[in-house]
């Protein structure tokens, strides 16, 4: 068979899209197009290296600044929450052995975050809305410089993918504590309890265990979900705030001057973005990672009580770090600056140096074990956010900080290693092990290329992160354009590791689209619908 006729095909690997069921196609729509989306941000992410290196002639100032607005949202929003959220509505059914809830919900959930994502970046694309700290902060917002029409469509895009994630909290809570059709009525209360972890407290003192009515990956969905309803409401909140500013001044009445605190709302704003940096992030992460332990290894997790609890701590621990952010704000209290900035930031050493430890203990304990993409893969994300987070330790101090702060620093060793090593690594884990349950067996194309994707990008996110902290350390602020060269070497250094994480990305992207064929892929959008009674996975009905 030829190369052409493999990659439309895909039958030397036996993958039919007819043959999966309506939830595997879902997830795997979920994960192409945060693919796609991560791809975007990739490629974004290397205009600017370049730029960083040699200003591009064809790309203006303005249009630098609108990719730079639009990346990071693209790769949260875009392309983790799709991938994180398609997973996890297909694990949580698959773990509990039950239908998903609603089927239509996770279709809308996929829809709104699609669509919304490219809302806010063709706005971004084509006004050229770039409002970087006034993002944070839009109130006066500053129209003499931004389109309010562009701003406006924005936020938009930003409210729909917020709904999505409202649909998704809602099917992960209702899937965990509904009784489907025609099973015996299910402890909706009792399974809540089990999955916010109270009972990994109780049974931490109890003479005799109790029996877990929710698994542990499930409570950490559980929990991290929490996390992503209060982050909803709060972006949702502050979309309709920033909003009301766009429309007033498309119609000729300016907002500028209000009874808006920017004290006041720089909290409020900087406690929900905290929510998926300091919370969701974290919570997810060490789930994904307790699970991925578990079924690579085969065996029950070290310390499994603990780890329940652990987990229960990192959630509440995740509603008090945000002023983290703000230890550079004169007018932030000190108390706050010390108590949320300092102190409760650094125990985030003790929560997920836990996970690290809990997760490390179970894979020695089943040794030897044979390598895998996925346990390559997940001790990639360890090692990432091994390096990462005490990264952001570091800043979390407010003498060290007047030295890091607004520094490539920030968004160098401690985000870009959190998130492409630690966090994408994870997630890279996650794909290769689901990748043959939700293709029904299919095989990858190329263990060589897989090997490639792991090295590659490895290397470069580290790498990347490494000579932007360099910079950093000698002065280079984030979010400034240097005309003069005088990072010049760093960045060449920096953009040499963007390019491999490029090729690492399209390595993997190949090998995927390889392994079940262009046809494959397009079969994946397209389907009858089914009744949610048909919706188990198939290899838990097996």
């Amino acid at each position: 068979m030829s190369f052409i006729q493999t990659l439309i095909s895909g039958e030397q690997k036996l993958f039919k899209s007819d043959s999966l069921t309506q939830m595997q196609k879902i997830t795997l729509r979920f994960v192409v197009m945060g693919l796609v989306y991560y791809g975007f941000v990739v490629i974004e992410g290397m205009i600017m290296r370049i730029y960083q290196v040699q200003v591009i002639a064809a790309i203006g100032a303005d249009q630098y600044f609108a990719i730079l607005t639009a990346h990071p949202l693209v790769g949260i929003f875009g392309s983790t929450y799709l991938i994180v959220f398609g997973a996890f509505l297909f694990l949580v059914p698959f773990l509990m052995k039950k239908p998903i809830w609603s089927i239509k919900l996770a279709n809308w959930t996929f829809l709104l975050i699609a669509i919304g994502t490219f809302t806010f970046w063709a706005a971004g694309f084509i006004s050229h809305y770039a409002p970087l700290y006034t993002l944070y902060w839009p109130l006066p917002a500053d129209f003499t410089q931004f389109s309010a029409i562009g701003g406006a469509v924005f936020i938009t895009g930003i409210a729909l993918v917020m709904v999505g994630a409202v649909f998704f909290v809602i099917n992960i809570f209702k899937t965990i504590m509904y009784t489907p059709e025609g099973w015996d009525k299910q402890p909706a209360g009792k399974l809540l309890k089990s999955a916010l972890g109270i009972d990994g407290f109780t049974n931490m003192f109890a003479k005799k265990e109790k029996k877990h009515l929710v698994s542990l990956p499930v409570a950490a969905i559980a929990r991290g979900t929490v996390d992503v309803a209060l982050n909803a409401a709060i972006i949702l909140f502050t979309g309709v705030l920033i909003l009301v500013y766009m429309v007033a001044e498309i119609f000729g009445h300016s907002l500028e001057k209000t009874a808006v605190d920017a004290l006041l709302y720089k909290n409020w704003f900087w406690w929900g973005l905290d929510l998926i940096a300091d919370g969701l992030v974290l919570v997810f992460v060490a789930g994904t990672w307790y699970l991925l332990a578990t079924l690579i290894t085969g065996k029950k997790l070290f310390m499994q009580n603990i780890a329940r609890a652990a987990l229960l701590v990192e959630l509440i621990v995740s509603w008090t770090v945000w002023s983290h952010h703000l230890l550079a704000d004169q007018s932030q209290p000190v108390f706050l600056k010390i108590v949320s900035g300092e102190l409760v930031t650094a125990f985030e050493l003790i929560t997920q140096g836990l996970a690290f430890f809990i997760v490390l203990v179970t894979l020695w304990s089943a040794r030897p074990l044979k390598m895998t993409p996925p346990l390559k893969f997940l001790l990639g994300g360890l090692l990432g956010f091994a390096l990462a987070v005490p990264a952001g330790i570091m800043q979390a101090d407010m003498g060290l900080n007047r030295v890091l702060h607004n520094t490539q620093w920030i968004i160098g060793p401690h985000v870009h290693v959190a998130i492409l090593i630690g966090l994408t690594m994870t997630l890279y884990s996650a794909i290769y092990f689901l990748f043959p349950i939700l293709t029904n067996g299919a095989k990858l194309y190329s263990n060589k290329l897989t090997n490639f994707h792991f090295w590659t990008h490895l290397i470069g996110g580290i790498g990347m992160g490494a000579f932007m902290g360099m910079a950093g350390l000698k002065g280079m602020l984030r979010r400034t354009i240097y005309f003069d060269g005088e990072y010049s070497l760093y960045m060449i250094l920096a953009a040499i590791c963007g390019a491999l994480l490029l090729i690492a990305f399209l390595a993997f992207f190949y090998n995927i689209v390889m392994s079940v064929g262009l046809k494959g892929v397009l079969g994946i959008f397209t389907g009858a619908k089914v009744k949610n009674k048909d919706l188990v996975p198939a290899a838990v009905t097996e």
